[in-house]
């Protein structure tokens, strides 16, 4: 079905759409709240704007394309050029095709030779997922700097938040005010980065979990990304997010097209928590999603209990704890393989070290069957080391420009996959461990950045980041049922792009509790917790030192898929039974800590932190009260928990599945003896927390009775 001229307006969850494609180029009139089935009707109307003074003489429409030929004095969406010519365009409308649930609009500058096409599609939740495209029509090559997909913003839109980080302490928000000019977010490490913003946030005035109107989009892209936020002196504001090519990455011959990675919009008036619900019910609708398949298993890395210490006695001592206590996936870290016995040799050399393993892996992956637990492997395919075969083998097939060897992280360098020998040797190595052993799970690593990622001298970011999506996928079709692990020194390549091929991110290195809350929650912006590793570390952290006690750790562990981190043959008798009761408490939750609606406290001061999630239809659900800081009042400020029906009543009761935090009073708050208490009182008095001491926290579940 064709249309040239015509309103669309594209519906889904209470999220509308309305696209203009009367005036020659497509144009969105409204994306936030749903209008309604006269939607285009009223947008239409009510956002034409007038023609102020001393500008151009009528009005004019720059439309998605930004077209400067528009008289659009913005950053345009399309950055380009033919040898120096062809760097302006103006697009004009060739073909429309509408349905209920999708829109592609595709446009043309005959005169500049280029094509572009932008497509909307509905997602459940009310996620708009948006693709574009750029194809050369002339007959000389048309070198694209940049093709970025932008969003108008409302105008009563004031506020932005996006998020930076390092390792280990990933995803720490910033938010400002937005103000005439540009704000610019660049990743140029090859990789989506600890300093990547997952989503970037555009929000009125004091919104907050609750409250208020957020409108977001994140780039389902694992390389070089870019996000902006734009005000003119207009007053028009728009958000943008595209892949950050390097120069000559994108040198479209005759007939070749560009495809941008896809951008997942979407609109919230109920707050943060509304938003990240609808990327969590997006997320969770692909039938592939991994509680779709089966629950998340507990799990035991042993990384921080052996580090490259490899002995079959001391990982079998660890198999028999994690039995005892409950794990159901074991997973063997760095070490196993070729001449690595430390981080300066081995990487790229995916055989079996028989100095280490004389028998093969089979003398430990029998015992872990044996103690009825899946068996995970640890690897790093994109990286190699100096010191290894493959590297003597194949010098040539590192990323470098110029004849120069990059300078190495972590005594490493990068492989460059864009090699067909680099990826057909990763992939057959990799699969031929899989196909020998009984493997159920990979953790695939990722630990450095990308210097002078040069393929044969040209830029070889956006190669790189095709070809281990295409890795994982090929695994997966080789080995069906297999799920793997993006790490990256920890949460470095958290994001929407990765989550299409992966089945779970290791969120940080960090397993302190105390970082990990905020790690956690700012991760779970978008992504939903069952895809985010969270594991309880050592009682003394391995990256900040800091002593926590076994129910925080507990406590910060259970919200995502759980796991232990934690050389358990340590333990005493007391501390491997509390491990048993949590690991028995996470097994009877997880269906509802991996489905349900995530909901955050709004909180006075950041000395405490709340959060949880309760199921959709309000029947139950499993809360946190953390206490980051002491106190700084006698009583410490209520907790209100918003969100639930204001007209039911639920029991509340903690749960202690680790032993009892520590407390500073005589006596504790009558609640937390059980009570029944309204949606309107949770919400609107809430509960007086415990004094506890600082990184503690407590565990409550809601049941709704009435």
């Amino acid at each position: 079905m064709t249309h040239f001229q015509a309103v669309h307006h594209l519906s889904i969850d209470g999220v509308s759409l309305v696209v203009d494609t009367s005036t020659g180029t497509p144009a969105i009139l409204h994306w936030g709240s749903d209008l309604g089935s006269t939607a285009g009707q009223q947008a239409h109307v009510l956002l034409r704007d007038g023609v102020p003074q001393s500008g151009l003489d009528a009005f004019y429409e720059p439309g998605l394309w930004r077209e400067n030929a528009r008289g659009f004095l913005g950053r345009p969406a399309v950055l380009g050029h033919r040898a120096g010519l062809d760097w302006t365009q103006k697009f004009e409308i060739v073909d429309v095709e509408a349905t209920g649930s999708s829109l592609r609009v595709v446009s043309e500058d005959s005169a500049a030779g280029i094509r572009v096409a932008i497509s909307f599609d509905l997602q459940t939740g009310g996620v708009i997922l948006i693709r574009q495209e750029l194809t050369n029509l002339g007959s000389d090559a048309f070198i694209l700097n940049e093709l970025t997909t932008w969003l108008p913003l409302a105008d009563h839109v004031a506020e932005t938040m996006d998020f930076t980080g390092r390792w280990p302490k990933e995803r720490q928000p910033q938010r400002r005010e937005i103000e005439v000019g540009m704000w610019s977010r660049e990743i140029r490490e090859g990789r989506s980065g600890h300093d990547h913003t997952i989503v970037q946030l555009a929000m009125t005035t004091g919104a907050n979990y609750s409250s208020g109107s957020v409108w977001s989009a994140g780039l389902l892209w694992s390389g070089n990304t870019q996000h902006f936020v734009e005000r003119l002196p207009t007053g028009a504001t728009s958000l943008g997010a595209g892949e950050l090519l390097l120069p000559g990455e994108a040198v479209l011959e005759a007939g070749e097209t560009y495809a941008a990675p896809p951008v997942a919009a979407t609109f919230s008036d109920a707050g943060i928590d509304g938003m990240t619900d609808r990327y969590y019910r997006w997320l969770r609708a692909r039938p592939e999603h991994p509680t779709n398949i089966s629950p998340r298993p507990l799990t035991l890395n042993v990384w921080e209990a052996v580090y490259f210490d490899h002995s079959l006695e001391k990982l079998g001592d660890l198999v028999d704890v994690a039995s005892e206590v409950g794990v159901e996936r074991f997973v063997l870290d760095d070490g196993w393989f070729l001449g690595r016995r430390d981080d300066h040799a081995g990487l790229g050399d995916w055989v079996v070290d028989e100095a280490v393993w004389p028998e093969g892996l089979s003398p430990l992956i029998d015992r872990v069957k044996a103690a009825g637990m899946q068996f995970g492997l640890w690897f790093e395919g994109e990286m190699v080391n100096v010191n290894s075969d493959v590297y003597r083998a194949h010098p040539e097939w590192i990323f470098q420009a110029g004849g120069r060897i990059p300078p190495e992280g972590r005594h490493q360098q990068v492989l460059d996959l864009g090699h067909d020998g680099a990826y057909q040797h990763v992939l057959d190595q990799t699969d031929a461990i899989l196909t020998e052993y009984d493997i159920d799970y990979i953790k695939w690593d990722h630990n450095r950045t990308l210097i002078e990622p040069a393929h044969l001298g040209r830029p070889g970011v956006r190669r790189q980041t095709e070809a281990i999506y295409r890795l994982f996928d090929e695994l997966k079709k080789r080995h069906p049922g297999l799920e793997i692990e993006s790490c990256s020194s920890g949460g470095g390549r958290v994001d929407l792009g990765m989550a299409m091929h992966a089945d779970r991110f290791w969120s940080s290195d960090s397993n302190d509790a105390f970082e990990r809350q905020q790690i956690q929650r700012y991760t779970g912006f978008a992504i939903p917790p069952e895809l985010l590793g969270a594991h309880i570390g050592p009682t003394k952290s391995h990256t900040t030192g800091r002593i926590a006690p076994l129910s925080f750790r507990a406590i910060t562990a259970l919200f995502g898929h759980a796991g232990i981190e934690w050389d358990i043959t340590v333990t005493t008798p007391e501390e491997r039974a509390q491990l048993a009761s949590w690991a028995r408490y996470y097994k009877a939750k997880r269906e509802l800590l991996h489905s349900g609606r995530m909901i955050r406290g709004n909180q006075r001061d950041d000395d405490t932190l709340v959060h949880g999630v309760m199921a959709h239809d309000g029947s139950a659900g499993v809360f946190a009260y953390v206490q980051l800081m002491a106190s700084r009042t006698v009583h410490p400020p209520r907790f209100r928990i918003e969100g639930l029906d204001r007209a039911s009543f639920y029991r509340v009761r903690v749960v202690e599945p680790t032993g009892t935090p520590a407390v500073m009073q005589l006596a504790a708050p009558a609640w937390m003896a059980g009570t029944e208490l309204s949606g309107a009182a949770l919400a609107d008095i809430g509960l007086r927390p415990p004094m506890l001491w600082p990184e503690n926290a407590i565990l409550f579940e809601l049941e709704r009775v009435a």
